[in-house]
C-alpha cells in the first residue's frame, strides 16, 4: 500500500533539550521574546524557539530545531512543528542559534548547510562562551558571511548588534535593547521605586503647601483681629 502525504508523521520533538545551559537559555528566550515584542502588531509574522522546521514534503528525515526563527508571511499562532508544506511553502527567512560548550564544528557546519540548503535569508550564530558572533547574508542565492558583524544592522528584523564585554546586545529600530525577564523585571521595579518617589515628593510638596496655606490664613486671621481692636479704640488700621 502505497503511504500518503496526509500518513506520514512529522514528530513534534526530536528529543533533545532546548538548552545545555542557563545562558544559553536565557538569550534564547530573549531573542525569541525580543523578535516576538518587535512584530507584536504584525499578524503575518510568525516567531518561534526550538520548533522542529519540516523543510521537505513527505520527508520527516530532514529537519532542523532553530533555537529561534522567524517567519515573514505566516501567520500567528500555535504550532507542534512548522511543516513548510503547509505553510504557503515559506522557509524561515531569519535563524538565530546560541553555541553550547558541547557543540562541535561539525555539527554547527552542518547546521549553516542546512540552512543554505533550505533557504534561509539571514543566520546568526552567537558563541556566548568567546563572546563571538558570525552572521551570514543570502546574496545570489548564496550564503555570503558577514564582516564585521559589530554593529550589524539585520535587513528583515532591523536590528543591531553590538558585542561589548558584558556579551551580545541586541538593539530594536527604536534603540530599545532586547532584555531578559530578569532585566525587564528590573526595570520595572527601578520605574515602580520612580513612581513612588515621584509620588511621596508630590505628597511632600502638597503638604508644604497646605503647611504655608494655613500659616498665611493663621497671619490673616490675626491680622484681622488685631485691626478689629484697632477699630474698638477708634483707631483707623489702614493709618498705621
Amino acid at each position: 500500500m502505497q503511504v500518503t502525504t496526509e500518513e506520514i508523521i512529522y514528530p513534534s520533538s526530536d528529543g533533545q533539550p532546548m538548552a545545555d545551559s542557563t545562558i544559553q537559555y536565557k538569550l534564547i528566550v530573549t531573542i525569541k521574546e525580543g523578535c516576538e515584542s518587535l512584530f507584536e502588531d504584525e499578524p503575518n509574522v510568525f516567531v518561534a524557539a526550538d520548533l522542529l522546521w519540516y523543510p521537505v514534503e513527505g520527508r520527516p528525515d530532514i529537519s532542523q530545531a532553530p533555537d529561534t526563527m522567524v517567519i515573514f508571511g505566516r501567520p500567528k499562532g500555535e504550532r507542534r512543528s512548522y511543516i513548510q508544506s503547509r505553510e504557503d511553502n515559506i522557509a524561515p527567512q531569519v535563524v538565530f542559534e546560541i553555541r553550547s560548550h558541547n557543540d562541535s564544528n561539525t555539527k554547527m557546519n552542518k547546521k549553516l548547510s542546512f540552512y543554505y540548503r533550505y533557504g534561509v535569508e539571514e543566520y546568526y550564530l552567537y558563541d556566548p562562551e568567546r563572546n563571538q558572533l558570525e552572521g551570514w547574508q543570502r546574496i545570489e542565492g548564496i550564503l555570503e558571511p558577514i564582516e564585521p558583524m559589530e554593529g550589524w544592522i539585520s535587513p528583515r528584523l532591523g536590528v543591531r548588534f553590538e558585542l561589548p564585554e558584558e556579551g551580545l546586545e541586541i538593539y530594536r529600530p527604536d534603540g530599545e535593547k532586547f532584555l531578559s525577564y530578569s532585566e525587564i523585571n528590573a526595570e520595572r521595579l527601578l520605574e515602580r521605586r520612580r513612581a513612588e518617589q515621584e509620588f511621596q515628593r508630590a505628597e511632600e510638596a502638597s503638604q508644604r503647601a497646605e503647611e504655608a496655606s494655613q500659616r498665611a490664613e493663621q497671619e490673616a486671621q490675626k491680622a484681622e483681629r488685631l485691626a478689629a481692636k484697632l477699630r474698638q479704640l477708634n483707631i483707623d488700621p489702614d493709618s498705621i
